[in-house]
């Protein structure tokens, strides 16, 4: 007879089976992501193989380019020793240049200028001639040759010096080809660009383009040629192959779900029988919300688990309780009497309502309370079923997030401003640099003409000298906000703050303020940066001008005699000097220096509110304090210290960065 399954083995069977069916949904979904995987590798093989190929043919296109550079570079050496040979018979004069044919054809080719030297290098000629030969000069030249090299060949004693451009050079001997694919430029060992094919005065770092850098050599030492591709090529997961491979896996994502949607449906079926009985202890043993059932008088029926956790009281003690309750707040009980009654009268927010309750410890708790009617088995209401959800930490979460987004965007608006800052220092050099150019080009020409009128070169040497001092606190102003370190020396406050004073002498002079001076004497010398220092008193004095010239009544724009600044100096201490600046303005009307020196916080209508930021700052990086105050001559008082300089600090400190410098060379090494 056959042998018939036991009912346990058929039920262990169905079990398995029944574990198998809920899980079928899944395979699908795998079977697509190794494909895709596998498709994402082969990608990823093809990309790297295809970047392989790309950086052998930038080193080839490199070398190949360096070759035609250097037979171009060869071919001119030729025409220049050609002509070397030539000049002995020569007359030594421009028209003797001129007359070579290959001088006229190497300033039309690729030559700047040509010059011929004697034994001790002194100009025996030189062409071209800048009024008559201009036309000779490279169309692409016209503007201006940029940087030059040059090519030496030795006559006996004499010499033959040609000057040419690398520019020219570099657009003449690379194919177009080459120069449609690749930016191409010419560097020095100090990564300085001595010439491009583009208009670019300045090295630019492209990051995701490929380049390669080779030695040019020979005529062109410690010369490299930099070849990187216009086009940084799309990373291999942007491929169109990739993109329908995304589109594939989501389509079956999509799928996967529907499936799973079934197999969810038929699991429910047979799960039906086992929620109902389990319904009453899921409600019980909810940990994340709390349950509060009240009759229509406000007493407590009910409470689960979590709701006697959160208020720190068991069930016992909760139960058959009236208002007041114990977790209510007790300096509130009048309000939330008033809010209890009119839920009770059916007036409760269906959206829930936010409440503050107390924990049997003392500590406060916010809670989110939603009621629904109570319905017994007839039908009635009989009461109120509350829902309480315990938020506290996610209030606390939501003011921790608006405290640090406040202090994100107070960051945010500083970075903005000091990059901006920078920014307009770094502008700023650039028509300096040339203002001093133009005046020591003009100084030069009035005194080789013999031009004698001092007071024209006395003007013209301090405006030279200001255009120097404004550079000078444009770079460090620069330096500043790029958080270098400030360049401290041993300097003289009284006679930074007479530099300061003297430039604002024409804002004193058309306020009518006078100026009061009480410099202790023998002031020992601080440790500081005298430019830096130079502006925090600048924008001290003016504040003090602006706060005088703001008790000017506005019927009277005219007034004089407006007031008075008096600038005190004198040592605090051993370690330290103290100044202060005080004057006979409104008075700070009980601002402390935290409240005014707050970034972008400005008593004048037109003000930025970064001024006493900065010099707070300023102070500070020099391990200095600033204060602010009432002044004795009725208006505000601004002070801060700086610490004496000490030789000897100062000697070890510089051994001390000369040792870590060596370190760090010899790490680097």
């Amino acid at each position: 007879m056959p042998v018939l399954p036991s009912p346990a083995s058929e039920a262990v069977a169905h079990a398995r089976w029944a574990a198998l069916r809920r899980g079928l949904w899944l395979l699908p979904l795998l079977a697509s992501l190794l494909f895709v995987i596998g498709v994402l590798a082969w990608a990823y093989r093809a990309d790297l193989a295809e970047r392989e190929d790309r950086r052998t043919t930038l080193i080839a296109d490199a070398l190949s380019s360096e070759a035609q550079l250097q037979g171009m570079l060869g071919a001119e050496m030729a025409h220049v020793q050609d002509l070397a040979r030539q000049l002995p018979r020569r007359a030594r004069s421009a028209e003797g240049l001129l007359a070579s044919p290959d001088v006229s054809e190497g300033l039309r080719r690729l030559w700047l200028s040509v010059t011929w030297l004697d034994d001790k290098n002194r100009i025996l000629a030189h062409v071209p001639d800048q009024n008559a030969l201009a036309g000779l000069l490279p169309g692409e030249l016209a503007d201006g040759p940029g940087l030059s090299a040059h090519l030496t060949q030795a006559m006996g004693v004499e010499s033959l010096v040609v000057r040419y451009s690398p520019t020219l050079l570099l657009r003449r001997g690379i194919p177009w080809w080459l120069a449609h694919k690749y930016d191409m430029q010419l560097i020095d060992s100090s990564e300085q660009v001595i010439a491009s094919l583009d208009q670019t005065p300045l090295r630019t770092d492209s990051p995701g383009r490929e380049s390669y850098m080779v030695s040019v050599g020979g005529n062109m030492p410690g010369a490299f040629l930099e070849l990187s591709l216009r086009e940084a090529p799309p990373p291999f997961w942007r491929t169109l192959p990739l993109v329908l491979m995304g589109g594939f896996l989501g389509l079956m994502l999509v799928a996967t779900q529907l499936l799973r949607r079934q197999v969810q449906r038929i699991s429910r079926t047979e799960a039906a029988w086992r929620t109902e009985a389990a319904w009453r202890q899921a409600m019980e043993d909810s940990a994340l919300v709390g349950l509060r059932a009240r009759d229509a008088e406000g007493r407590i029926l009910y409470v689960n688990r979590t709701f006697c956790s959160m208020v720190g009281l068991s069930a016992e003690q909760l139960v058959g309780l009236q208002p007041p309750m114990p977790y209510w707040p007790p300096d509130a009980l009048d309000e939330v009497m008033l809010r209890h009654k009119r839920n009770l009268e059916g007036r409760a927010p269906r959206d829930g309502y936010e409440a503050l309750w107390c924990h049997q410890d003392g500590r406060s708790l916010n809670v989110m309370v939603f009621e629904s009617p109570l319905i017994d088995a007839r039908g009635q209401q009989t009461g109120w079923m509350g829902s309480i959800i315990d938020i506290t930490a996610r209030k606390r979460l939501e003011e921790r997030e608006r405290h640090q987004a406040e202090a994100m965007a107070q960051q945010s608006r500083l970075t903005t401003l000091g990059e901006v800052a920078s920014a307009l220092a770094h502008q700023l050099n650039q028509p300096l640099t040339v203002i001093m150019g133009y005046n020591a080009g003009l100084q030069r020409m009035l005194l080789d003409a013999g031009y004698d009128n001092q007071a024209v070169l006395h003007a013209l040497a301090q405006q030279g000298d200001q255009a120097a001092e404004a550079g000078r606190i444009v770079r460090r102003i620069r330096e500043f906000l790029t958080r270098r370190a400030p360049q401290r020396e041993a300097c003289d406050l009284g006679a930074v703050a007479r530099r300061a004073a003297a430039l604002l002498q024409r804002d004193l002079q058309a306020a009518d303020v006078q100026l009061q001076w009480a410099l202790a004497p023998g002031l020992p010398l601080v440790f500081a940066d005298p430019i830096l220092l130079e502006q925090v008193l600048i924008n001290l004095l003016r504040n003090a001008v602006d706060a005088i010239r703001s008790q000017v009544p506005t019927d009277r724009p005219e007034a004089t005699g407006l007031g008075s600044i008096r600038i005190t100096a004198q040592p605090s201490g051993q370690r330290f000097v103290r100044l202060d600046v005080e004057d006979s303005g409104p008075g700070l009307q009980g601002r402390t220096v935290k409240h005014l020196s707050a970034p972008f916080y400005s008593t004048k209508s037109d003000g930025m509110g970064m001024g006493l930021a900065i010099c707070r700052s300023v102070i500070e990086v020099h391990h200095g304090g600033m204060d602010a105050g009432n002044s004795s001559l009725g208006g505000a008082g601004f002070s801060f210290t700086l610490p004496v300089f000490d030789a000897q600090l100062h000697e070890a400190s510089l051994a001390e960065e000369d040792a870590r410098a060596s370190l760090e060379s010899e790490g680097r090494t």
